[in-house]
């Protein structure tokens, strides 16, 4: 798959810097990384044919020159090309967005026919283009970092989690020492991680990559460091490490693979399903049953790939609904739901997966008995992914978090997992997604966490006025009737 990448750098340097500086000059000073990251380890986006593999043809940065010059050499190190956009305003104002814009047109109309065009910016005046490339039949993957537009988002194929790329692409995820609990005994890492990917292959109907396994590991094993326990790349511990009989391959990246289930890597697998069939009650068990092994929800990408095992090949034209998201969704799933917000779409069960999406599984009384406050949090999650926690949850969310930051202060990464393990120790449906955007929301509203308050009062208040700030941006009205529910939602008092 040839791709086109533009880099807004002053944007997302901007973006990142708000959130950790060190983060963001691990952006400046280590493309080379992150565009590998690209190319070995990101998911393709919606309707790309199984088996492709993402060749970035194309890279260009545009960043200003009088604020950015330093960081010049690390690009063109890594093979970009530079697009000088210095400021043209009193006010700073930059030409990058017209640069990126022509240059996208230019080479929409390239004869080396780009399949791809990533699009790292926030900037939702690049929502037309999108829209553009999607007529012209392209795929498009876009990088936010903040709080994009609903506009924007659904105007992408494929939108890159931030908190996936700062723990991935910029690798700078290195989980903290949990404080020993009473009466547990944690596995040794090089155990635990061998447990996960037996879990995890034994869940797969093909080949699991390595880099899905090792960013499963990080997120949920506590004791992996950066040198993953000594061995220097998840690769080498996982060979270090008792995980037979699974094989691992350097086919497609690298995987680890069940033998007697899948086959080689690059062959046909081992069928699990009856006969290939078009029958939807036949296809629609298919998904019910890998939800159903799963404790997680299920990427839809998985479903693409195991629905075209099942039939022996991509079915054309998925049976006459034009995309594969159309035709999952004709299929009779109920009491299954859809995100499609998240990693290019899942599918989950609200009753098992509710804590793992940030479904509130809460009873009425949770919500005050105010089908107005839910309903409205039903909306803003929806177009802008606001949690969706129950009044209570939130504020217990921000006792811990309040909590949390008089012990340790903030630290980037840690301290969201550090209250994510102290919810579950309280029992609370609060996944780590939710806190990391509770601190986004804090940090890009103007909240320091090492020169302000962090009582609970202010928490709720800031954040209260980041979910005002998104109600702004997606049209929806401020009326004193909507000042109440957030601020009823929230805990907040202004």
């Amino acid at each position: 798959m040839k791709s086109a990448l533009f880099v807004d750098f002053d944007n997302i340097y901007s973006g990142l810097r708000q959130l950790d500086q060190a983060t963001a000059d691990r952006f400046a000073k280590a493309p080379i990384e992150w565009v590998g990251w690209m190319v070995n380890s990101l998911a393709l986006p919606e309707h790309v044919t199984g088996g492709a593999k993402r060749r970035i043809l194309v890279r260009r940065c545009y960043l200003n020159p009088q604020a950015y010059q330093r960081f010049r050499p690390y690009f063109n190190l890594a093979g970009f090309e530079i697009i000088d956009c210095p400021a043209l305003t009193a006010g700073g104002k930059t030409s990058t967005d017209i640069h990126m814009v022509l240059d996208i047109v230019d080479l929409l109309q390239h004869e080396a026919h780009y399949d791809e065009f990533i699009v790292l910016s926030a900037d939702a005046d690049f929502t037309p283009v999108l829209r553009k490339l999607h007529r012209w039949d392209r795929r498009t993957t876009v990088l936010a970092i903040g709080f994009p537009s609903a506009a924007y988002r659904a105007s992408a194929d494929l939108v890159i989690d931030q908190d996936q790329f700062v723990r991935g692409a910029l690798g700078t995820a290195k989980p903290y020492e949990a404080e020993p609990r009473k009466q547990t005994r944690a596995a040794p890492p090089i155990a635990a991680v061998a447990e996960l990917v037996r879990e995890t292959v034994a869940r797969s109907d093909g080949p699991v990559p390595q880099a899905s396994l090792a960013v499963q590991a990080q997120e949920r094993i506590d004791g992996l460091d950066a040198s993953w326990c000594g061995h220097g790349s998840f690769g080498a511990l996982l060979r270090a490490g008792d995980i037979a009989p699974l094989q691992i391959s350097a086919h497609n990246g690298g995987v680890v693979y069940d033998p007697a289930r899948h086959g080689a890597p690059g062959e046909a697998a081992v069928p699990e399903a009856p006969a290939p069939s078009a029958d939807t009650r036949v296809l629609a068990e298919l998904v019910r049953r890998e939800v159903s092994r799963s404790t997680e929800p299920v990427a839809c990408a998985r479903l693409a790939t195991s629905i075209a095992r099942h039939a022996g090949a991509t079915p054309s034209d998925w049976y006459g609904n034009g995309s594969f998201r159309r035709f999952l969704e004709s299929l009779d799933l109920a009491p299954l739901r859809f995100d499609w917000k998240v990693l290019g779409g899942i599918i989950y069960d609200p009753e098992r997966h509710a804590n793992a999406v940030g479904i509130d599984a809460s009873s009425d009384q949770e919500w005050n008995g105010d089908a107005s406050i839910q309903a409205f949090a039903r909306q803003l999650h929806e177009v802008s992914g606001v949690p969706l926690l129950a009044p209570a949850h939130y504020r217990a969310l921000f006792e811990l978090l309040s909590s949390e930051l008089d012990e340790h202060g903030y630290h980037f990464l840690d301290s969201a997992k550090r209250v994510r393990d102290r919810c579950r120790e309280a029992g609370l449906p609060v996944k780590r997604a939710d806190v990391d955007f509770v601190l986004r929301g804090l940090v890009f509203r103007g909240h320091r966490f090492d020169e302000h308050a962090n009582t609970m009062a202010e928490l709720a208040n800031k954040f209260a006025n980041n979910v005002r700030s998104l109600c702004l941006r997606e049209q929806i009205i401020l009326d004193q009737a909507t000042e109440n529910l957030i601020r009823t939602w929230m805990g907040s008092s202004a």
